[in-house]
């Protein structure tokens, strides 16, 4: 594996974040709270070696441009520039949600869990379209 691998690498960790956010959802309303706990970890460990991933690959290539033309580039910069900045978000949130759940503060946990968990998942799964966008359409 090369540098040049990790593009697809992340876009698969970015799909199994979504998958785990998903199943931690289901678990925590069937209320199968430690099952719940368990697959957000993992969701959040995911997320994190899709981040390292992420600033490895942009430190030793850099950016690459999109080369759609016509509506679909206004579709693609929609889509990159909304996940961008929902995406400062996610690890603040992400890492407090997690600690509050930790330390069995379940309420502020729950109220900010509301917030974090669908800009998470819009963030994982428009991190894949990107990827298809950038790297497979054309």
């Amino acid at each position: 594996m090369t540098v040049y691998d990790l593009p697809a690498v992340n876009a698969s960790l970015n799909a199994i974040a979504a998958i785990l956010l998903l199943i931690g959802y289901v678990l925590v309303k069937q209320r199968k709270l430690e099952q719940h706990r368990n697959v957000m970890i993992a969701a959040f460990t995911v997320s994190t070696l899709f981040l390292v991933g992420y600033v490895i690959y942009h430190w030793n290539v850099g950016s690459k441009r999109f080369p759609g033309q016509g509506p679909i580039r206004s579709v693609y910069f929609f889509v990159l520039i909304t996940h961008i900045v929902l995406a400062a978000f996610v690890p603040p949130m992400a890492i407090l949600t997690l600690v509050r759940g930790l330390r069995k503060r379940y309420d502020p946990h729950a109220r900010l869990a509301r917030w974090t968990l669908p800009i998470w998942l819009y963030v994982s799964v428009t991190g894949v379209i990107v990827y298809v966008m950038l790297y497979r359409m054309f």
